[in-house]
């Protein structure tokens, strides 16, 4: 299954899906969610990964999971000290994967409020490589800390 799983290949550097590394912390990748076809990422979208194949929450260990909760808190706190959002919403989806992950979602101030939480990051700021590169080096300076 390595061969043909999509985030395996992510993980060795190949494959389909894109996104800009923030951190490997304990058993977890941290990406930023790739550009768009506008050329533009979601600011402040970030993807937690796991680094096995293990496609549903409760298929972490206890470890993983303790691992997981303060992982998913650091870059909560990172993302509001760097973009000052509203709100940071956590989700766990991915139907068809085999590794877990996790999208967490920024919702910025004057986002109108007919737009629902998990469309959040369609109603970010855009951002091109260069600041999702800063981005993800400012978040991952934080978590080292």
């Amino acid at each position: 299954m390595a061969g043909d799983c999509p985030i395996c290949a992510r993980h060795r550097g190949e494959g389909p899906l894109g996104g800009e590394l923030v951190a490997r912390v304990d058993g977890f990748w941290v990406w930023h969610a790739a550009p768009g076809q506008d050329g533009g990422a979601s600011l402040g979208h970030v993807i937690i990964e796991s680094d096995r194949h293990a496609p549903h929450l409760d298929d972490l260990t206890d470890v993983e999971a303790g691992n997981l909760g303060r992982l998913r808190a650091h870059l909560a706190r990172a993302l509001r000290d760097e973009l000052r959002p509203e709100f940071v919403f956590a989700a766990v989806i991915g139907q068809r994967m085999s590794h877990f992950h996790e999208h967490l979602l920024c919702r910025f101030p004057g986002t109108a409020e007919d737009v629902p939480w998990h469309e959040s990051d369609e109603a970010a700021p855009r951002a091109d490589a260069a600041a999702v590169v800063d981005l993800a080096r400012r978040i991952h300076t934080r978590l080292a800390h």
